[in-house]
């Protein structure tokens, strides 16, 4: 197999040494802001934006407006509400204001290979525009507001009863091969057939989906959007649709439904961004059960937080427990849910700015990057402990991680970098090769920077990497495939797929993001994203061959992100 290199060479680490280093991800972010979540992120805009300081960052109330509502859809994922930095670097007044107009409006235009997408040469913002978020972080951030039990009851609601439900599967659709496709930008998700590809249907949903969990029973499917609204959906109705919806807070990521046996079904948890807490609920109703907050001590200083937000959530298949991580404060949270009145919970100390992650082939260990410590945790969910943590490259992005059998170092899992290059393959078996468990055993070479998801499956043969925030047009509209048997050698080889190039789709960024497989694992399906005003589509793949094999288009597929298979996500698969 040979390795295409771009025509095009970017470094991953230009720009990466100014202060703002890289201003990574903003989120897997859109290009519009037709939705009104903006304004609950605060009520007032500060008191400076009318007559500021000086006229470099001075900006009218309906440009602070505007530009909170941009900010909130595209940058406070990474940066966070008070923009006190993750993922991405602090935007706080006294650093931006440093830097300057001129640098802001350069970066914000252009981006980096370390993830900052290249928002002005891309389309996807005008040049005022720009100008008007660099501005708009130059002044102070506003405060949002809280969301206690009352706001989040007056919030929920039963669209159909449990008792008025099926009692069994009202379609014939083959729902372990169904996949929960985000449509980012207008704030639905699409239900594809895996086996027919065809659209089921479109179900209205909260904006900017960013995850799809399904039910321990493979009955539910919970979703929860950027704007933190949390949609049930039963799929055993003659049409799928929402049978029950509430809103968390102001801002979300995570959602989860308790697994362990004597549990399924029982419960759910959403993780919120602002406030900084997690909810649990009724697995069948979405009645809010008891709400935590997460503000607290850093784990390392000690000093206290005001935005600890919730990033990943996982469901322990050892105990009856939710696995909760703490992204400013380096927590992860053993939550038990077995008493919810008398909640108990262990604290582990792991690592600041954690991210997203997945667990290894066994299910036992939990492993989520800690992507500004350049750092990978490790949980024994078994023992409720940490294991370790492992250096594994600049800003690491794995998603939930890809998992297989290397052939010198047996079970792996591996992620992928928002910062550079390469992908870490971690040794994932102590029991039988104890040398390399919890090391780097190995770091391939992919595109570049600014990948998101990395993904294979038990019966693949390859790995795939995206590389979609990269501004290299060449490399973000492209896969890069290794085949596993190729990872025996020093410097294995990858093959590029041209995912945008298949799909037909002439004009527009065309950004390739996230592979994922079909129930059995011989299709990989991956999103071609433009804006929303333009043509977007899923394009799948062969494994076996790596030939197009189908391109889903649809008018209705508004800038598809995220794609959830049942099976897989349920399974926790790759």
């Amino acid at each position: 197999m040979q390795m295409t290199k771009p025509t095009k060479p970017v470094k991953a680490g230009w720009l990466g040494s100014v202060a703002i280093g890289a201003v990574l991800v903003l989120g897997i972010a859109g290009c519009n802001s037709t939705t009104q979540q903006g304004a609950e992120q605060a009520s007032t805009a500060p008191a400076n934006t009318e007559h500021a300081a000086s006229d470099v960052w001075a900006m009218s109330k309906a440009e602070f407006d505007s530009a909170r509502e941009i900010y909130f859809q595209r940058c406070a994922g990474c940066h966070g509400v008070l923009r006190k930095g993750a993922t991405g670097k602090a935007l706080t007044p006294d650093l931006t204001r440093e830097l300057g107009l001129e640098y802001l409006d350069s970066f914000i235009t252009y981006g980096s290979p370390a993830g900052m997408p290249n928002w002005g040469t891309s389309g996807d913002l005008t040049e005022a525009e720009i100008n008007m978020m660099s501005r708009y972080i130059m002044n102070d951030a506003p405060q949002p507001p809280e969301f206690g039990m009352a706001k989040i009851k007056d919030s929920w609601t039963v669209l159909v009863p449990v008792a008025e439900r099926p009692t069994r599967q009202m379609n014939d659709l083959n729902i372990d091969n169904l996949f929960s496709t985000t449509l980012r930008d207008s704030g639905e998700v699409a239900l594809i057939a895996g086996d027919s590809k065809e659209i089921v249907t479109i179900i209205k949903t909260g904006y900017a989906v960013h995850i799809s969990r399904i039910s321990s029973s493979g009955r539910y499917l919970f979703v929860i959007g950027r704007d933190a609204k949390v949609t049930l959906i039963d799929l055993w109705m003659k049409v799928p649709g929402p049978v029950a919806e509430i809103k968390v807070g102001s801002e979300a990521r995570s959602v989860e439904t308790s697994k362990f046996k004597g549990y399924e079904d029982k419960y759910a948890i959403a993780g919120a961004y602002w406030p900084p807490q997690y909810v649990i609920m009724d697995g069948e109703t979405l009645e809010p059960k008891k709400i935590v907050s997460t503000r607290g001590m850093t784990y390392d200083t000690q000093e206290f937080h005001p935005e600890p937000r919730v990033a990943s959530i996982v469901a322990s298949h050892y105990h009856p427990e939710f696995i909760v991580t703490v992204k400013e404060t380096g927590h992860i949270l053993m939550v038990d849910y077995s008493d919810i009145n008398n909640l108990k919970t262990t604290d582990i100390e792991a690592e600041l700015f954690l991210h997203d992650g997945g667990f290894d082939s066994t299910g036992r260990y939990f492993l989520v990057a800690a992507n500004a410590r350049n750092k990978v945790a490790v949980v024994d969910t078994k023992e409720d402990k940490l294991v370790t943590l492992v250096e594994t490259g600049p800003t690491p992005h794995p998603g939930r991680g890809a998992n297989f059998v290397h052939p010198t170092y047996g079970p792996v899992w591996a992620t992928s970098h928002l910062g550079d290059e390469t992908i870490a393959v971690i040794g994932t078996d102590p029991v039988n090769y104890p040398q390399h468990a919890w090391k780097v055993v190995q770091k391939l070479e992919g595109q570049g920077g600014g990948a998101l998801f990395i993904k294979s499956h038990p019966k693949s043969t390859h790995i795939y990497v995206d590389t979609a925030l990269n501004p290299d047009e060449e490399i973000s509209q492209s896969i890069a495939v290794f085949n596993v048997a190729d990872t025996a050698e020093e410097a294995p080889a990858y093959k590029v797929l041209p995912i945008a190039e298949w799909s037909g789709i002439a004009e527009g960024a065309r950004r390739v993001v996230q592979a994922e497989y079909n129930m059995a694992g011989d299709e990989v399906w991956f999103s071609v994203w433009n804006a929303k005003d333009q043509v977007s589509a899923i394009v799948v793949v062969d494994d076996k061959t790596l030939e197009l094999k189908s391109v889903i288009k649809d008018d209705r597929l508004i800038t598809p992100t995220g794609k959830f298979n049942v099976y897989n996500t349920r399974k926790d698969v790759y």
